[in-house]
């Protein structure tokens, strides 16, 4: 499985550490350094089943600044997957992918499943 996170994250903690306590091998890759390119998250949002607008960290500076919460009520879903593969900091983290899953953010309970 891959981890896309971000070292500083505390929900990314709390999601390795949940991993590590469940033996659940991951590779883990930063988000800041090796954002998402646009043909992941096209992927990883199908497998998913989101709604891209789902895959917005609504919490992050860079997501305020932007005003994103009005602008992306005018954006369709390619100009939207576009802006987050253009910075790695707009995207909803932890990102748990294998073949057959994507999960944004942690929710222990869709965790519990992969255990």
């Amino acid at each position: 499985m891959l981890l896309v996170c971000y070292e500083k994250c505390g929900t990314c903690r709390k999601a390795r550490k949940w991993l590590g306590e469940h033996g659940i091998a991951y590779e883990a890759r930063d988000i800041k350094l090796q954002p998402p390119t646009l043909e992941e998250l096209r992927l990883w949002q199908r497998i998913s089943a989101l709604p891209v607008r789902k895959m917005f960290n609504t919490s992050g500076q860079a997501y305020r600044l932007m005003n994103l919460k009005e602008k992306l009520k005018e954006m369709g879903e390619e100009e939207m997957l576009a802006l987050l593969a253009s910075d790695g900091m707009l995207v909803k983290r932890p990102i748990l992918v294998d073949e057959e899953t994507a999960l944004f953010g942690f929710d222990e309970e869709k965790y519990e499943a992969l255990a």
